[in-house]
């Protein structure tokens, strides 16, 4: 199944610089395995925010909850997800990336 993803970043305001770094890199580290699996199939920043749009796959809502759970910055994360269903007209669409 895939999976429209809404992701809002809120990392506490007294998180040490430092903490803060190890904490992107940890994140960055297990978004790049994610998209090297197949879960993660493309990604987008919302200007403005600290927040992404990204389409993943997973087998089914607990496997999605599972994967995105275990991302570093899941503690700090405002997630809403939308399950989507193949449209007649996929085919004839570019996919994520492409001519946009």
């Amino acid at each position: 199944m895939e999976f429209l993803v809404e992701i809002e970043i809120r990392l506490p305001t007294d998180l040490g610089e430092r903490e803060r770094a190890d904490l992107i890199e940890a994140e960055f580290a297990q978004g790049r395995l994610m998209a090297q699996a197949g879960h993660l199939r493309a990604i987008w920043r919302i200007p403005g925010r600290r927040a992404n749009l990204g389409i993943w796959a997973a087998a089914d809502a607990s496997a999605l909850h599972e994967a995105l759970s275990g991302l570093p910055m899941w503690p700090y994360m405002d997630i809403t997800v939308t399950a989507l269903a193949a449209h007649p007209l996929s085919d004839a669409c570019p996919g994520p990336g492409e001519g946009h």
